[in-house]
């Protein structure tokens, strides 16, 4: 009885040491590069999100009106819950590069700097 009594406290024992060694278990609640919170638009003039941060929301953006970015970006991140199209163009001029992205998406090298951009409703 003294045996098992003594056996039971060593892996008690070891397994509290072994819970105290290992790293807390949580959720995924680590920020993605960038930072961009849900239902933000975010630039960043850097590749890989890197730079001050530029933000857009829609309370603050008319839907399918071009916004111009004043100093480009690099890279992305789209959480608006809507498509957004980033042109090369300043102007959304579709005589240079563009591309419409879905919302979830994070673009850390745009393959063009993004000067511009439109918000669809969907």
């Amino acid at each position: 009885m003294r045996t098992i009594r003594i056996a039971a406290l060593a892996v008690g024992a070891a397994a509290g040491l072994a819970l105290a060694a290992a790293p807390a278990a949580t959720a995924d609640t680590a920020p993605r590069p960038g930072g961009c919170a849900a239902g933000q638009l975010c630039f960043w003039p850097k590749s890989d999100y890197r730079g001050a941060r530029t933000t857009a929301e829609l309370a603050h953006t008319d839907i399918e009106s071009c916004v111009t970015l004043p100093a480009g970006a690099a890279s992305f991140v789209n959480r608006t819950g809507r498509p957004v199209t980033t042109y090369q163009s300043a102007t959304c001029g579709e005589t240079g590069e563009f591309a419409t992205y879905p919302s979830g998406t994070w673009t850390p090298e745009s393959p063009y700097v993004v000067r511009a951009y439109k918000i669809w409703e969907s």
